[in-house]
């Protein structure tokens, strides 16, 4: 992890060790791995499974609320959300688990997999192998590792980790640099942000400067700033097979209908 960290990654990942250690002295590990055995999820590889296709997926996103935009839906239900996302065509589920600057919580996982049987992946900030066990136990089928916000042998060491426990990963890059130590760990599935975890501005283009640099065989996702088909289509055309979709969908009146529209697939 650089020693120049972005100010807001930096305040996310302080608050996110605080509440780790709570964590970790209300459950240990090994009650975590138990419960990680015992939960139900989908089959390994699941979630990159449902990336792949002749279409561009969509992974929805349940998330509260964000630093950036502040509370994005009142009163938003997990299962009702969810539900609407699955009803819309979207090819996986993307759920926001952190508190403190997101509003969400491991609660919104497991109300997420009861609901729905799309895979999941949990997106937070993971910096330690307990919120792994953490995942799988609350259901998910993959998880977010962010290369900003780890050193590259914790980057390899929670990758290899999250494989092991049949978690697929998605790991999340914005500059060229994060790519190539995204690939030196062997990536499959590589997610590039438009946001800037500096100040949390967003570049659409970010994707289509970085795709040149990625390898055939490499599942690509764009997170951030998707609001419309016709950037799906135009990403999808440059080789991107998935977008995740989280504030224009959490803000949509219709859910179910606004998914739909951007699956392009619509009925």
């Amino acid at each position: 992890m650089s020693e120049r960290l972005p100010t807001v990654l930096a305040r996310i990942l302080q608050s996110t060790r605080a509440e780790l250690e709570q964590r970790k002295r209300e459950v240990s590990q090994g009650e975590l791995a138990e419960q990680a055995q015992a939960a139900r999820s989908e089959p390994a590889g699941s979630f990159g499974r449902a990336l792949q296709g002749a279409d561009i997926g969509v992974i929805a996103e349940f998330k509260r609320r964000s630093p950036s935009a502040g509370p994005l839906r009142a009163g938003a239900e997990v299962a009702e959300l969810v539900r609407a996302y699955e009803r819309g065509g979207a090819s996986a589920l993307s759920v926001l688990t952190e508190g403190p600057h997101f509003d969400g919580s491991l609660e919104d996982l497991r109300a997420a997999r009861q609901a729905s049987g799309l895979p999941i992946l949990r997106k937070d900030f993971i910096v330690d192998e307990y919120q792994l066990y953490e995942a799988r136990a609350a259901g998910a089928d993959a998880v977010l590792l962010i290369v900003a916000a780890l050193g590259q042998s914790e980057l390899a060491s929670l990758h290899e980790r999250a494989r092991r426990l049949d978690l697929d990963v998605l790991v999340e890059v914005h500059d060229r640099a994060e790519l190539s130590a995204a690939l030196g760990i062997g990536a499959e599935l590589v997610g590039i942000n438009n946001r800037d975890l500096r100040d949390f501005s967003v570049d659409v283009t970010r994707t289509e400067r970085l795709l040149a640099g990625i390898p055939a065989g490499v599942l690509v996702v764009s997170e951030s700033g998707i609001s419309t088909a016709e950037q799906l289509e135009r990403l999808g055309g440059r080789g991107v097979d998935a977008v995740l979709v989280g504030e224009a969908l959490m803000r949509a009146e219709d859910i179910e209908t606004a998914c739909r529209a951007m699956t392009l697939n619509p009925v």
